[in-house]
This record gives C-alpha cells, sequence and structure tokens, in this order.
C-alpha cells in the first residue's frame, strides 16, 4: 500500500487544494472552491470528472440511489470537499 505522503497523486491534489486556498483564502461558499478547483486541476493537467454519478453496490445488487462525491481524479481517487466556515459566515452576514 502506498504511503498518501509519498503518492504523487495525492500530492499533486493536496497542492491543487493548497493553491486554490492560497489564492482565494476563506470564507468563500463551497461552490466557489469548487469551480476554482476545477480551473487548478486543468491548469495542472490533473484529470477529472466533476460529480461524478458512482453506482453503489450490496450483497451484488445495485442500489436505485448513486454516491456523487465532489470530484473523481485520475480515475480511482476521490476528493470531497468541505467548508466549515461557509453557513455561519452565511449567518454573520444576514
Amino acid at each position: 500500500m502506498n504511503n498518501i505522503e509519498n503518492d504523487p497523486l495525492t500530492y499533486a491534489i493536496i497542492g491543487s487544494c493548497m493553491e486554490v486556498h492560497d489564492e482565494i483564502g476563506p470564507g468563500c461558499l463551497e461552490a466557489v472552491y469548487h469551480e476554482c478547483l476545477e480551473i487548478e486541476f486543468h491548469l495542472r493537467n490533473i484529470p477529472y470528472i466533476s460529480y461524478p454519478k458512482l453506482k453503489i453496490c450490496y450483497k451484488n445488487q445495485y442500489l436505485k440511489k448513486y454516491y456523487i462525491p465532489d470530484f473523481s481524479v485520475y480515475d480511482k481517487i476521490i476528493v470531497e470537499m468541505k467548508n466549515p466556515g461557509a453557513e455561519l459566515q452565511g449567518i454573520f452576514v444576514l
């Protein structure tokens, strides 16, 4: 099993996330970070799918529901974005 800290694919993804955060900073809505990360992946030639619809199998039967993460990257890594401050920021702005 690969050590995540030494995995070049994971390193590239985290580097992209850090670049987005450094560029626009904290406090934006998750949708803004999502779009910025799409741009960053494109600029770095990182293959990704935004909001892929993934089938879920339970006891050899596919469910009617799908798992839709934020990104599928390199066709094998799932990226879920979380912005814990966005909801609180909305409360303060109102």
